[in-house]
């Protein structure tokens, strides 16, 4: 008698674990869910032009926009971006990559995250798990860690800021070995 009301409650105990489990999709589609994307993609590219010159393209493996109930629109690309940025010969100058993204709409600023890299036209490179970049200011920043490996020298740094092409920035709390020209302590 034990034996089977062990069993009976050990059944009802199983069936209620499988009768409560939901697929996140399924929860996203709930039309009373506020947080659902009004449109999703798969392989997406976006171009930004300027006087029908290419500056930008962004590239993600899935992307998701949310414009309803929410604040300030916002797109997630949560399997990956790649970010392309051209000069005015529409010749690459830098790129970015990260495992996770999401932009803002109205503030024009987008925050990547978790292996983020940026190269410039020069091959010097940044590595971070996190950046911000404004698009109106034309600028990349973070507060967190950083490593940027040049030809000669391997930089590391608690904070950063630079332009989005990655030619001229300002590393916080520097460590590293750098290397110095001779004549560079008589200037």
């Amino acid at each position: 008698m034990i034996k089977c009301l062990y069993t009976v409650c050990l059944s009802f105990f199983l069936i209620g674990l499988w009768a409560c489990a939901n697929d996140l999709k399924d929860v996203r589609a709930i039309p009373g869910n506020k947080l659902s994307a009004s449109q999703t993609g798969d392989s997406v590219t976006i171009l930004y032009t300027d006087s029908a010159l290419l500056k930008i393209m962004v590239k993600a493996n899935r992307l998701l926009i949310f414009e309803k109930n929410v604040s300030e629109p916002f797109t997630v690309m949560p399997k990956g971006v790649f970010v392309t940025f051209f000069d005015s010969e529409e010749k690459i100058s830098s790129t970015l990559r990260a495992n996770y993204g999401i932009r803002y709409e109205h503030s024009k600023r987008m925050e990547v995250k978790y292996a983020v890299e940026m190269v410039n036209k020069e091959g010097n490179k940044l590595n971070t798990e996190h950046l911000i970049w404004d698009e109106q200011k034309k600028t990349i920043y973070t507060k967190a860690d950083i490593k940027i490996t040049t030809a000669t020298e391997i930089i590391f740094g608690k904070g950063f800021t630079s332009n989005q092409d990655f030619t001229k920035y300002e590393i916080n709390e520097v460590t590293g070995t750098l290397k110095l020209k001779d004549n560079a302590l008589n200037e």
